[in-house]
């Protein structure tokens, strides 16, 4: 990854960070999904420089970053155009150099935790066709899951149905470069930090 553009919500009383994580989240992917090979890997990897890694929960922050091999990866992407209905709440900057020198490497993955023996049941039920007691039984007394992870909360633009984005972020020595989802986001994927 040698170039990035960086993104920055602006601060706004009447609207809410969250509100504007989802909505500026929804374009990113839609223009990520526009890059995907016939494979379903982008070239564009994302990061949040402000995460905050904590024992009870983490934060996002307020900025992200998209970062590619070259820059005609992110021109490509055309991240003020994907952004032009939210030019009065972000700040997008020019495309440019990476620093020479970095702290370091993350990987910024989709953790999708199993919260609940309940919905866990009712996906199973409605899966194999069975009433959602027999389906509860099959799950037993499993623990819940607690995930410290933030999230964006969004909506399928397919299905219609809205679900979070949990964001798992995990430091690491030695970069390693593959390709990332249609979030920006992948499981071996690195992205450096700086």
């Amino acid at each position: 990854m040698k170039f990035y553009l960086e993104i920055t919500l602006l601060p706004n009383p009447e609207v809410g960070q969250h509100f504007l994580w989802s909505k500026v989240f929804q374009q990113i992917h839609l223009g990520l999904v526009e890059m995907q090979d016939e494979q379903g890997r982008v070239p564009i990897g994302l990061s949040f420089p402000e995460y905050i890694t904590g024992e009870k929960f983490s934060l996002l922050g307020g900025k992200l970053r998209l970062l590619a091999k070259d820059e005609v990866t992110l021109s490509q992407f055309n991240a003020p155009q994907w952004l032009s209905r939210l030019s009065d709440y972000v700040h997008c900057t020019g495309i440019r150099p990476v620093p020479e020198k970095v702290t370091g490497y993350a990987i910024y993955q989709r953790q999708q935790p199993k919260t609940s023996k309940e919905r866990l049941a009712r996906r199973y039920a409605k899966k194999h066709k069975v009433d959602y007691d027999t389906a509860l039984k099959c799950y037993g007394k499993m623990a819940q899951q607690t995930i410290t992870a933030p999230f964006i909360h969004l909506q399928s633009l397919s299905s219609g149905n809205e679900f979070c984005l949990w964001i798992k972020k995990t430091v690491v020595t030695e970069p390693s470069a593959m390709a990332f989802s249609s979030y920006g986001l992948s499981a071996v994927s690195t992205v450096p930090e700086f």
